[in-house]
């Protein structure tokens, strides 16, 4: 009879989860929109607005960013 303990997963093999939480310069890079920018387009509600997780700190949920971009026209060139 094997006494041993199964083989943990290696951490390479478990891929990291995608944050839920983006802050502004995560937003950016995605993006590739500056922060005026973004910040001009949430003003025009062209953009997702980001949400208060402290009195401080604001992120944006990934997923309104994925729908929001879902809904961007295609580049059709």
């Amino acid at each position: 009879m094997d006494d041993r303990l199964p083989a943990r997963p290696t951490p390479a093999a478990d891929p990291a989860p995608t944050p839920m939480f983006l802050r502004i310069g995560v937003v950016m890079r995605i993006t590739g929109l500056g922060r005026s920018t973004i910040y001009r387009m949430m003003a025009e509600d062209d953009f997702p607005q980001p949400v208060r997780l402290t009195r401080r700190l604001v992120a944006w949920r990934r997923a309104d960013l994925d729908q929001w971009s879902d809904r961007r026209p295609r580049a059709t060139h």
